[in-house]
């Protein structure tokens, strides 16, 4: 059975985005792991339950007034595998220990307000996992590839997404920030396999395809967003995602490396044990 030091480095520190060059990634890799795709998915059934525990001391000690929480933002182009990550990650843990939301084209009430005001009201409760399936950055990559707004108007989001990520680590938020990318070859085999399954129908979108044309926008407005808001307090971790088993395994360890940073312990009873042990024995 695979074993934690499958990993030569922890995926915290291996998936760093620092210097990270969006052009010349190599999606089909599995950095810091020594692993195959057998070993890989054995070691994320074990990790599961690690991540599982942590989870439900986070949301325990949410119950008895600890405020801290934790933002996992997965954003990614078409076929990345948010979908999976949701799926295959969180879905190991408790589901009422958890805040999912999905950020998709703005609706009208949405697009009266700031572009953050949709993302506040998403924002994970105390004691929760949250999760953005596309996020904030949608509004300084769709956005700003498609010309949707003028470039003075985006341009000045990313200081507004650093500002707006300090306050919530400081409110007690711990961010996990990952850039998912896959390449235009597995993306297309990707949207192919949706074509050739009728129970995958829902999941296309012709759009997508239009997308492909993006590309190397795309790559730019991604190159933009990790050199602008890559800080220490909410890093970016970059993830190659053609295999799909690799990237939920990465994402689990770096939810388990979060969790461990906030150093939880079950909390303790607010009532005599001793005593309620003592009723119980006489009813």
């Amino acid at each position: 059975m695979a074993k934690a030091t499958s990993w030569s480095k922890p995926a915290s520190k291996v998936l760093r985005a620092d210097g990270v060059q969006v052009s010349d990634l190599n999606t089909s890799a599995t950095p810091g792991f020594k692993g195959d795709k057998r070993a890989g998915e054995a070691l994320l059934a074990e990790r599961s339950v690690v991540l599982s525990d942590l989870q439900e001391k986070l949301f325990a000690n949410g119950r008895t007034g600890d405020n801290r929480s934790v933002l996992l933002v997965l954003q990614g182009m078409d076929t990345a595998g948010k979908g999976g990550i949701v799926r295959h990650v969180i879905g190991s843990v408790d589901p009422q220990g958890v805040d999912h939301a999905s950020f998709g084209v703005p609706t009208a009430e949405e697009k009266k307000h700031h572009f953050l005001w949709r993302i506040r009201r998403q924002l994970p409760r105390p004691g929760h996992i949250g999760v953005f399936d596309r996020s904030h950055y949608e509004d300084v990559l769709v956005v700003r590839v498609h010309e949707l707004v003028a470039p003075e108007v985006w341009g000045k989001r990313y200081d507004e997404i650093n500002k707006f990520e300090r306050k919530l680590v400081d409110d007690g938020t711990t961010i996990v920030k990952v850039a998912m990318f896959v390449s235009l070859d597995e993306q297309k085999k990707r949207l192919m396999q949706r074509l050739e399954r009728p129970d995958k129908f829902w999941k296309f979108n012709p759009a997508d395809i239009d997308e492909r044309a993006y590309w190397p926008a795309y790559q730019e407005a991604y190159q933009a967003v990790l050199d602008r808001t890559n800080t220490e307090y909410a890093p970016w971790h970059v993830l190659p995602c053609d295999s799909k088993w690799y990237a939920r395994l990465a994402v689990t360890e770096l939810l388990i490396d979060a969790l461990h940073g906030l150093k939880l312990d079950w909390p303790p009873a607010d009532f005599d044990v001793e005593e309620q042990k003592k009723r119980l024995t006489k009813g």
